[in-house]
């Protein structure tokens, strides 16, 4: 497919995983990604678990996908002017490093927009760019936690535990793309760039916002509900007579929908279940009355039941179970890569009927320093 972001360069400064998967999605789109490495290692994620390709982790691959590497020791005066070299010839520069790093590199937001006043400077922080702890380092575990998000998951009796995907990070990632081009649009009518920032900290309170902004307005504590929900009843899962299904009644007609698959359509006059509202006061006595019926019958039956009836439901599926379903298969999200003998999960976005293509396997350390004119100490080389 045409790829969208096509002659925009894009250099990445970090490590892990909020900004590499802020160049992923670039690099999806077509953009030119330059990963800016440390000479001694590269990206800690590169030995993040096991040996996956090329002696580099499957995290690794998954977030460097379709970049190219280059291998500069920053410290030094030769490897800051090739860093300045690329960056001269950039549109977007995406930063994630340990705060204070920066501004001890001199590639702080501030001085790279005063030397390139058109470049777009992306910083992601784990706490903000503000506050008495704004220059404290953080992983996603710590963020979920800080934040209050790790404390709404789960069930009433459960300690609070982070989401099993790192919504943090990979969040932070993605609106920090959202601001890149908002920023490369409004650069189309004012000529100059300018510092985009965000954090795995405002990721995590954008996340809980409906929780949050409840207790903030109404002081209301919230409460967890495992699979459930605090505002509709029936919204949860439920087991049957083999395995587990979700139902969602996010409205009145969706209840009444249910109630006649159930053979129950007393409740539709049962002043304690006729509207939502009524059902959330009395939800322990209406999933008493469910559990049973569902539980007679298999998941299967439910399923072509309830979805020839317009209610909302879905299985319970494992990692294995989803990746077989006809219907992620349709979609075509995982794609293989040219040349390599694997599959990865591409962008979930389609552009004019195409899934933008994932165009090659995460670059060995340093693999482009020869194309960007460097050497393998990450120096210029003299012409």
């Amino acid at each position: 497919m045409e790829q969208t972001l096509k002659g925009i360069r894009v250099i990445e400064l970090g490590q892990v995983l909020a900004g590499p998967f802020a160049g992923a999605i670039l690099a999806d789109l077509g953009a030119e990604v330059v990963k800016i490495e440390r000479v001694d290692g590269g990206d800690d994620a590169r030995h993040m678990g096991e040996p996956f390709r090329n002696g580099d982790s499957h995290c690794f691959h998954i977030f460097n996908r379709g970049k190219r590497s280059v291998a500069l020791d920053m410290n030094s005066d030769a490897g800051h002017a090739a860093f300045e070299e690329l960056v001269a010839g950039a549109d977007i520069l995406i930063c994630n490093l340990r705060p204070g790093v920066t501004q001890t590199l001199g590639v702080d937001g501030e001085s790279m927009c005063k030397h390139h006043p058109r470049l777009i400077y992306c910083e992601i922080s784990a706490f903000g760019a503000a506050g008495p702890m704004s220059k404290l380092p953080g992983y996603e575990p710590m963020l979920q936690a800080f934040s209050g998000l790790s404390s709404i998951n789960g069930g009433p009796d459960d300690p609070p535990m982070r989401s099993g995907a790192s919504v943090c990070d990979q969040g932070s990632g993605m609106w920090i793309v959202i601001g890149a081009l908002a920023m490369l649009q409004r650069r189309h009518h004012s000529g100059r760039g300018g510092i985009v920032s965000t954090s795995l900290l405002e990721t995590a309170l954008v996340w809980a916002a409906q929780k949050t902004d409840a207790y903030q307005n109404e002081g209301r504590v919230p409460e967890r509900h495992r699979s459930g929900h605090p505002g509709f009843v029936p919204y949860e899962a439920f087991e049957t007579a083999d395995a587990p299904l979700v139902i969602c009644c996010g409205n009145d007609r969706l209840f009444t929908k249910l109630a006649h698959e159930l053979q129950r359509p007393d409740w539709i006059s049962d002043s304690r279940f006729s509207t939502n509202r009524a059902r959330l006061r009395n939800k322990s006595a209406l999933l008493a009355e469910m559990t049973p019926l569902l539980r007679a019958e298999s998941r299967a039956h439910w399923i072509a039941r309830l979805n020839d009836a317009g209610v909302p439901c879905a299985q319970v599926h494992t990692v294995a179970e989803a990746m077989v379903h006809p219907q992620i298969e349709a979609l075509g999200l995982m794609q293989e890569i040219p040349g390599e003998d694997f599959r990865l999960t591409g962008l979930p976005l389609v552009i004019n009927g195409q899934r933008p293509a994932l165009r090659s396997a995460a670059p060995r350390l340093g693999e482009h320093n020869d194309a960007y004119q460097l050497n393998s100490a990450g120096e210029l080389r003299a012409c």
